[in-house]
Formats: structure tokens, C-alpha cells, sequence
């Protein structure tokens, strides 16, 4: 006998995993799958956080782009409006009813006069940029277009991307020329924790969710110090949104990948791997025993090309593998080309039974960021209780 471990996949055992696998194989592959149940779970555990401390939820829609997925979202409660990363998905989700909504990408020219079109429909677009410049270029626009452009100023509380010093001049320039300037409103202003991704312990996230809120809440004292309203306070991001104890000073949280989580949630340590809510399901289509690889037809097109996880303590490749009925197997998504991907054993020392893995069966692969895999794919397919229950839609495009 080999002293090599063996591989082997849990077997089927109950009628309605029978079934599951029945629907699914009517699915072209690569698709993407959603459980529903580990969703509105998923939405129930921040809304009953952030609700215990007497917040308000604003779900950042970017990782599904779905309104049906934000529909279980804000069925779960503590929810006031949305937030998007494009202003296709503005449009999209204000076709569908839903009228309070934050663009958290910092504004551009070109794209003031979509944002006026939006809020000449009857849109509360709120937008938000983060220097002076920009500022004076949106104040001069909307007053030319006759158009009043709610802005967000958008806050540098960690070092991560973009956004000003919550006490430096600048912020105070920049709200200046939006208090006093026709053609723009100061709604308040805003911060993303990126760095909280770089986090690897519950204190470490702790700290950097207090240093957002602490920032973010003394940016606001500066401007409503010098007569400028300041009305929102909103933070977020998943991980700190989920850590935060105290949301004094603050009136909105944003989060968007809690909804799904991916490994890199994972990694971080706000969810475990049976939360992750999306997976893409996968054919085998081949074999390279002698490298211990199966191929399936899911590679970067369908996972996307982000390598997420690859900086932390566990390295999944381009996803984890689990099983067709969603059970954990010791293998990883190790490499991709545009259609094909090469799964192999998760841990050196390891090899593969292939029996277990004929040709043309199924298997699904968890992601490293649920946002890029998502965005791969047109349609949303719906698992209920592990049955393949509907088809939804999602939007795209800038």
C-alpha cells in the first residue's frame, strides 16, 4: 500500500442530494451558485449586530449586483439604502425601486452627467471625491446644469487607497466648497477600512474598526465646528463592520461581501468556510495523473484572477473545492487558464483517487473574493435547502 494519502469524496446520502445533483446537471458550466440559506443568514448575523448597537445598515450591492439577493438583505432589517460602485448599478437598482442610493467610487467628470441624469429622474444619488479640484469642478457643473449633486467626502482613516486626512486643511477646503457652492450639498462624509483586510486577529480588527469610527466622527466635528452641516457619518467594511462594539458619532455602516463572504473572509476570521455563500460549479473534463491534476472547465474566466488568499496563512490558489452537495474535499483550484482549471490536492503528500472524480462530474469551487467572481457571470443560480430552485439575474457594466 502507498504511504501516500488517498482522496476520496463523501458519498451522496440523502434523496434530496439526489435530486440537487439531478438540476445541476442540467446547468452549463461553469456556473455560479448561490445558497440562499447561508445568505439570509449571513444578512440576519450583521443586521442583529449592527441593530444591537443601535445602527443602520447601507449594503454595499457590488459583490452580487442583484436585487433579489438585496431584497433578502433588507428583508433581514436595520437597512437604509444601498450602496453601488458603478453608476450602471445605480441605474439598475432605481429601475427596481429602490431610491436612496451612495456611489462610493470617488466622482469624475466624465461621469457627471450620468449621476445628473440619474438624480433629474428622481434619484437620491449621493456621490462622494476627495480634493478641493474635484470639488469645484462638481460645484461648477451642477450649477451650469441646474442640477444640485449631493457629496459624501470621502476619508483616508488608514492608509489604505484613497480619501483625505480627516484633519488636515484639506478636508476643511473641500467643505467649504460645498457648503458654500450652488450646484453641491455637504451630506457628510465617509471612510472605507480597507487595511482591515490585512487583519489576522479579532483585537487587531477590533483596534482599526475604533480608529475608523474615532476618525471618521472627528473629521465631522471639524466641519459642523465651522458652521457646515454634516448630517452622515458612514463607515465600513465587512470585516470591521463586523468587530465594531460601539457605533457612537456614527449614523451608517456599510459592508458588501457578508452577504456571501469568500476565503478571504475566512482568512481574515470573521467566517468560516461553511459560510461562504457562493461557489462556482465546475465539469471535469480530464486528467493529468502523473502531476496528480483534474481539469474542469472553470478557470480564470469563471473564478477571475484574483489570488486573494495568497498572502495568508492559507493559500486556496484560485478557490477551495467542495463536493457537488457543497461538502469541504481536500483539494484547491492550483492554477488556471482562461477555460480550464487544474485541481489538485490541497496538501503536499497527498494524491488523488480519480475513480471518485469520473469524467463529467461535478464539482464546485468556493472564491477568493466573492465580488470578482460574481462579476464573471450574467445570472445568479438559486439553491434552497440544497435544491436548485431559480434563476436570477444581475447587473454589469460602468
Amino acid at each position: 500500500m502507498s504511504s501516500v494519502a488517498s482522496i476520496t469524496a463523501p458519498a451522496s446520502k440523502s434523496g434530496d442530494e439526489l435530486r440537487q445533483r439531478q438540476t445541476l446537471s442540467t446547468l452549463t458550466t461553469p456556473a455560479l451558485l448561490l445558497d440562499r440559506d447561508k445568505l439570509r443568514a449571513n444578512a440576519a448575523r450583521l443586521s442583529t449586530h449592527i441593530g444591537g448597537l443601535g445602527g443602520l445598515i447601507r449594503p454595499h450591492v457590488k459583490t452580487h449586483k442583484s436585487i433579489n439577493v438585496t431584497r433578502d438583505i433588507i428583508a433581514a432589517g436595520h437597512v437604509r439604502g444601498i450602496t453601488v460602485s458603478t453608476l450602471k448599478e445605480a441605474e439598475y437598482f432605481f429601475d427596481h425601486g429602490l431610491r436612496d442610493v451612495f456611489y462610493a467610487v470617488g466622482i469624475s467628470p466624465n461621469k457627471f452627467p450620468q449621476a445628473r441624469d440619474l438624480i433629474s429622474k428622481g434619484l437620491d444619488l449621493k456621490v462622494t471625491l476627495d480634493t478641493p479640484e474635484m470639488a469645484r469642478m462638481l460645484a461648477d457643473y451642477g450649477s451650469e446644469e441646474g442640477v444640485m449633486f449631493p457629496v459624501l467626502v470621502e476619508l483616508d482613516t488608514d492608509g489604505h487607497r484613497s480619501g483625505t486626512n480627516p484633519e488636515g486643511e484639506e478636508l476643511l477646503a473641500i467643505g467649504e466648497i460645498l457648503h458654500k457652492s450652488p450646484g453641491v450639498e455637504l451630506r457628510g462624509v465617509m471612510t472605507h477600512a480597507g487595511e482591515s483586510y490585512h487583519c489576522r486577529s479579532d483585537e487587531s480588527l477590533l483596534a482599526l474598526a475604533r480608529q475608523e469610527r474615532d476618525r471618521s466622527v472627528v473629521a465631522a466635528e471639524r466641519l459642523r465646528a465651522l458652521g457646515y452641516p454634516c448630517p452622515i457619518v458612514s463607515i465600513g467594511s465587512t470585516p470591521t463592520a463586523l468587530r465594531i462594539d460601539d457605533l457612537t458619532g456614527v449614523t451608517e455602516v456599510r459592508a458588501g461581501v457578508y452577504s456571501t463572504f469568500d476565503l478571504v473572509m475566512a482568512g481574515v476570521g470573521v467566517c468560516s468556510i461553511d459560510d461562504i455563500a457562493l461557489s462556482v460549479l465546475v465539469t471535469v473534463t480530464g486528467y493529468q495523473k502523473e502531476k496528480q491534476w483534474i481539469i474542469s472547465d472553470g478557470g480564470w474566466m469563471a473564478m477571475s484572477r484574483d489570488r486573494g488568499t495568497a498572502n495568508q496563512e492559507k493559500d486556496y490558489g484560485y478557490g477551495a473545492v467542495v463536493d457537488i452537495d457543497g461538502n469541504p474535499l481536500p483539494l484547491i483550484m492550483s492554477g488556471a487558464n482562461q477555460e480550464h482549471g487544474v485541481i489538485s490536492p490541497a496538501e503536499q503528500g497527498q494524491s488523488i483517487d480519480f475513480s471518485n472524480y469520473p469524467l463529467g462530474s461535478q464539482l464546485r469551487i468556493l472564491p477568493n473574493h466573492a465580488c470578482a467572481t460574481a462579476a464573471q457571470f450574467r445570472e445568479i443560480n438559486v439553491l434552497e435547502n440544497g435544491i436548485l430552485t431559480e434563476s436570477w439575474s444581475r447587473a454589469g457594466g460602468w
